[in-house]
């Protein structure tokens, strides 16, 4: 596991964009779950910072494509998968897996 951010950084329903490794990853604060994905949509790269996050899953801002958060499974089109990463809280710590 890898420090990623300070859990303050990523406020209730907000979003941090980071760089870890040379790869762009997305926190996000989803009613208080800290989740990690890829920065860019596997269909068309488009950037996910800018997609809406609601009950664990993300919309691409390109063409509303709605990825598990949990996962990455594309739940509109099953042959898609958005990069995750596992995240750990350790105190005021936001730890990823990359």
């Amino acid at each position: 596991m890898q420090f990623a951010a300070k859990l303050a950084e990523v406020p209730l329903w907000g979003k941090k964009l980071i760089t870890v490794n040379n790869e762009e990853v997305v926190l996000i604060n989803d009613k208080g779950k800290i989740s990690a994905c890829e920065n860019y949509c596997p269909h068309q790269g488009s950037p996910m910072l800018a997609g809406i996050v609601k009950d664990g899953t993300i919309a691409c801002p390109r063409h509303g494509w709605h990825y598990d958060l949990a996962n990455g499974a594309c739940t509109d089109h099953s042959g898609y998968t958005l990069k995750t990463y596992r995240v750990e809280v350790v105190g005021d710590d936001i730890m990823i897996d990359i």
